[in-house]
């Protein structure tokens, strides 16, 4: 690589994705491509170019702001037959890079013409269709036969179907069988093929609820027969999602297990209403607690005392039925009464709404709002920075 501004990190960085050993020759580099010398990722030549300098090259990249620069780096890759793509001149190039995209063990790459956008538009399209199933992958739908099957617990995030991750909606859009939680984003099961087995596996606060002991049996089942399962539930799997028993299970059976984080609702949901969870110069800390029990519960693993103590953000998930109790417990241990309270009801959802209040006046703000879960709620001074020119889901 020749040249180390921006069009050489674009380049770099695909490079790299495809485990190439790269050298790059520059007086000068982003901070990013930096970043890759201490740890080895590339290695950096700090001059110009010189002659000689693609010896033992296959492949060369003219990145640099000066024509001639590139035209002898381009002289030199003909002579010595070695591949070179101009990045100020694509017919001068003696290669044009394909816009490549991934979808698992599938590789797209589109070459537009000559045309770079038009390469990129195409592949994005073509990698959108495999992720959400528009774009079938029939080799991926054949009968399962020997094949072994496996398991991939995935995150779909506050419920936004927009804020599951990529790889998260890959997989969905690969499996055989979906255990979806009603957290989870439930579009996305509407999108999929109906050979696709979808099973209920919601936990109602409260209320009707499938139990852990026969999820755990129907992944490690559907998986033994050679099914491409997905535990699909909302928030992330290992933040009070059970996922770290279902991937115990899995493995206890033998079962091949892929783990998708998932965006947590702890900071998304906050987020999503103008609320960070830290802030510079307010706070420095922010803990997330499960409220499904009360303070003084023999269940309760919680040390409410300390978290009454703490000056930062306090974020408490499964905790509406319980929210005076826990208000309580951190006015005794030293939370000031009148700290700033937020509760965010269906995060992420087209029925979001936020209320304002303080500890003090929490349980009655939540029984004369008629709040019911899912929510979450945040305490602390954060609460009052709804930036401005934000447009929070209330």
């Amino acid at each position: 690589m020749v040249g180390g501004g921006q069009v050489a990190h674009r380049r770099v960085a695909g490079l790299l994705e495809s485990r190439a050993r790269v050298t790059v020759v520059s007086p000068e580099v982003t901070p990013a491509l930096e970043a890759l010398v201490a740890p080895g990722s590339l290695t950096w030549v700090r001059r110009g170019y010189r002659s000689g300098d693609l010896d033992g090259a296959w492949y060369a990249v003219a990145a640099t702001d000066d024509p001639a620069v590139n035209a002898a780096v381009a002289e030199e890759a003909e002579r010595l037959r070695v591949f070179c793509a101009r990045a100020d001149d694509r017919s001068a190039s003696s290669v044009w890079t394909p816009a490549v995209g991934r979808q698992g063990d599938l590789v797209v790459g589109v070459h537009g013409g000559g045309d770079p956008q038009r390469a990129v538009g195409v592949r994005d399209a073509v990698v959108a269709g495999l992720s959400d199933g528009s774009i079938r992958d029939r080799a991926s739908r054949e009968p399962s036969g020997g094949r072994a099957g496996s398991v991939v617990l995935v995150g779909g995030g506050p419920g936004d179907p927009g804020l599951i991750t990529v790889r998260g909606q890959q997989a969905v859009a690969q499996a055989d069988v979906v255990l979806a939680d009603h957290l989870a984003p439930q579009s996305l099961l509407a999108s999929l093929p109906p050979e696709v087995e979808v099973i209920d596996a919601s936990k109602l606060p409260r209320g009707r609820s499938m139990a852990q002991e026969q999820i755990n049996a129907l992944l490690v089942q559907h998986a033994l027969a050679g099914k491409r399962v997905v535990r699909l539930k909302g928030g992330d799997p290992f933040v009070f999602g059970r996922g770290m028993e279902e991937l115990e299970a899995c493995v206890a059976a033998g079962v091949p297990v892929e783990v998708v984080p998932g965006v947590t609702s702890a900071i998304a949901v906050p987020a999503l209403a103008g609320i960070p969870v830290t802030h510079r110069g307010l706070t420095h800390e922010f803990v997330v607690v499960s409220g499904h029990v009360p303070p003084g519960h023999p269940q309760s693993l919680v040390d409410w005392a300390a978290l009454g103590r703490l000056r930062g953000t306090v974020v408490v998930l499964m905790g509406v039925d319980t929210a005076g109790a826990i208000a309580a417990a951190l006015v005794e241990h030293g939370r000031a009464p009148e700290t700033p309270v937020a509760v965010v009801a269906d995060g992420s959802t087209a029925t979001q709404r936020a209320v304002r209040t303080t500890l003090a006046g929490l349980a009655r703000t939540l029984s004369d709002e008629g709040i019911r879960p899912p929510a979450v709620w945040v305490v602390g001074e954060v609460v009052g920075l709804a930036a401005e020119g934000q447009t929070p889901r209330s």
